[in-house]
C-alpha cells in the first residue's frame, strides 16, 4: 500500500500505466475506489494516478483543516515525488472543483482537465441543501449511513458497493466534513476566464439538475468540449465507465498526441476542438456486461 510524504501527511496513492499522466480526484466521503474502472480501462493507454484526500480512505486524519488550495498542494506535490512534470486532472463532482483550482494555479503542470459531473460553484437551493445535509450528518458522526447512502447511489453492483463503502468508512469524519463544506462555499466561476488549458465536460444527460452546471462551465471556459452521455446519470465513473473512458482517451490522444512515452506538449496547428464552440454533444451510454473489479 503506497504512502507519500508530502505536505506534513502521507498521502495514500496509486499508479497504474506508463503513458500520459492522468491524476483523479474523488468528491466528499468517497475516496480512490469511485476510479478502479478507470484504473482498470484506461491504465493500458495512460498512466493512471488515484489518491485519497486527506482524511479519506487510507490517508491519515489532518489536523490542517481540509481546503481546496490544500488539496491542490498536495497533489502538486505527489507529482513532484512521483517525479511527474506535467500531467491531466481528471475530477469528478466536487472533486471536478479541485480540478479547476488546480489548472488555475499550477498551469504549467496541470497542462488539460476532465471534469465529470463538475461544478465551478454550488448556486441552487437543492444541491446547497444536499450538501448541508451530509456536512450536518458529518457533524454527528453518521459516516456509516452516509457511506452507505453515497456508496448505494454510486454502485452499479453489489462488489463496487462493498468497495466504495468499505472505503467511505476508513475516513475520518472530521475531514469528510470540512469537504463538504468547502464545497459549499467554494466558486470559482469569475475566475474560469483564465483556464487556457483544454478542458473536456463529461456529463449525464439524465443528471439534469447539473445540466445549469455543463452550460455555466460551457458559457464561461475559453476552450472547452462539453459532451452529454446518453441515458447516464451523475455517477458516470462507476455506471457509465467504458463511454467516459472512450471519450477521454480520444481527448486525450487529440490534445496531447496518444499514450504512451509520448509529449504533453499539445500539438502546434491543431484546432483547440472539433466540436463547435457552445455545442452539447451527445454519446452513447455503455452497453451491458461491465468489466468486474
Amino acid at each position: 500500500m503506497p504512502f507519500a510524504p508530502v505536505n506534513g501527511t502521507r498521502l495514500h496513492y496509486h499508479v497504474a500505466g506508463d503513458g500520459l499522466p492522468i491524476v483523479f480526484i474523488h468528491p466528499p466521503l468517497l475516496n480512490q475506489q469511485i476510479f478502479n474502472y478507470q484504473k482498470a480501462q484506461l491504465a493500458d493507454s495512460f498512466k493512471i494516478i488515484t489518491v485519497d484526500i486527506r482524511g479519506h480512505g487510507h490517508t491519515p486524519y489532518s489536523p490542517v483543516p481540509v481546503s481546496y488550495p490544500l488539496v491542490v498542494e498536495d497533489i502538486r506535490l505527489l507529482l513532484d515525488f512521483l517525479q511527474i512534470k506535467q500531467a491531466v486532472v481528471c475530477g469528478y463532482s466536487t472533486g471536478g472543483s479541485i480540478a479547476l483550482e488546480a489548472m488555475l494555479a499550477h498551469p504549467r503542470l496541470f497542462v488539460g482537465g476532465v471534469l465529470v459531473s463538475a461544478l465551478s460553484e454550488a448556486s441552487d437551493w437543492y444541491l446547497k441543501g444536499r450538501l448541508r445535509l451530509a456536512s450536518g450528518l458529518s457533524m454527528l458522526k453518521a459516516k456509516r449511513l452516509l457511506g452507505g447512502a453515497i456508496g448505494w447511489g454510486n454502485s452499479d453492483m453489489s462488489q463496487t458497493f462493498g468497495n466504495l463503502y468499505r472505503g467511505a468508512v476508513q475516513g475520518d469524519i472530521r475531514n469528510i466534513g470540512e469537504y463538504y463544506n468547502c464545497s459549499i462555499r467554494y466558486s470559482c466561476t469569475d475566475r474560469l476566464h483564465r483556464v487556457k488549458q483544454p478542458v473536456l465536460l463529461l456529463y449525464g444527460e439524465k443528471d439534469v439538475n447539473f445540466h445549469r452546471y455543463a452550460k455555466l462551465l460551457d458559457d464561461r471556459l475559453p476552450n472547452r468540449e462539453l459532451v452529454f452521455i446518453k441515458e447516464a446519470t451523475h455517477q458516470i465513473p462507476t455506471k457509465a465507465p467504458r463511454s467516459m473512458n472512450r471519450l477521454l482517451g480520444t481527448w486525450m490522444t487529440r490534445h496531447f498526441g496518444g499514450g504512451r512515452d509520448q509529449s504533453m506538449e499539445e500539438p502546434s496547428g491543431r484546432p483547440a476542438s472539433d466540436f463547435p464552440a457552445g455545442a452539447g454533444v451527445f454519446a452513447e451510454i455503455d452497453g451491458a456486461g461491465q468489466q468486474q473489479l
